[in-house]
């Protein structure tokens, strides 16, 4: 219905669309010209694809986990995850690929909800460092694993398209837990699973 809230966030379609024709007339445009006439409804909707991590938890993605694995206690690595998110200074594009690794104390999960942990945090408001904190976190409260390795790399448009304009510059970081911080073989083998990907274009 017309002018009820469409989330708990206690916002309409309409104050939202009615938030992208006051942003259209700030930049200089007429948002009642023909091109523009059903931006806002776009932009809306894109909206809600874009954040839509915010609707998520990630952890109950990894809920779910299995303990016949043959005694396998060797690392896992899930590499070149892709993600999209955007700033949360500027809400620009960043675009990139995140590294995952995790040596598991008796249980692990799918590969697949690994690339949904990252997916639900990329869909939000981010920094680069705190979503490589936030995937981290998530694997070692869910499955309680010896150690936890994340690398992301990413390509803030919001350094690219405006600012300084420096094109061709990406952001790497890391967050290690356990043993693949403080143990310097697991360290050293999780950095070499992550690092055999590096050189290849995001």
């Amino acid at each position: 219905m017309a002018g009820q809230p469409d989330d708990p966030r206690g916002v309409t379609i309409e104050q939202a669309e009615e938030a992208v024709r006051t942003l259209l007339r700030w930049a200089g445009d007429d948002p009642a010209r023909e091109g523009l006439l059903d931006t806002p409804g776009r932009v809306a909707r894109a909206y809600r694809e874009w954040f839509s991590g915010y609707d998520l938890d990630p952890d109950e993605y990894l809920a779910r986990t299995f303990e016949e694995v043959g005694g396998y206690d060797e690392m896992i690595v899930l590499r070149d995850i892709e993600y999209e998110s955007h700033c949360e200074h500027h809400m620009a594009p960043i675009i990139g690929r995140v590294h995952v690794g995790y040596l598991p104390a008796g249980k692990v999960v799918g590969i697949s909800k690994l690339a949904r942990v990252v997916e639900a945090y990329a869909k939000r408001l981010q920094v680069q460092e705190k979503m490589t904190a936030q995937i981290a976190g998530c694997i070692q409260r869910a499955l309680q694993p010896l150690g936890v390795g994340v690398v992301v790399e990413g390509v803030h448009e919001c350094m690219t398209t405006r600012g300084v304009h420096k094109r061709g510059v990406s952001m790497v970081t890391s967050k290690r837990l356990g043993a693949s911080r403080d143990d310097a073989r697991t360290r050293a083998e999780f950095l070499r699973f992550t690092d055999s990907g590096s050189g290849r274009s995001a």
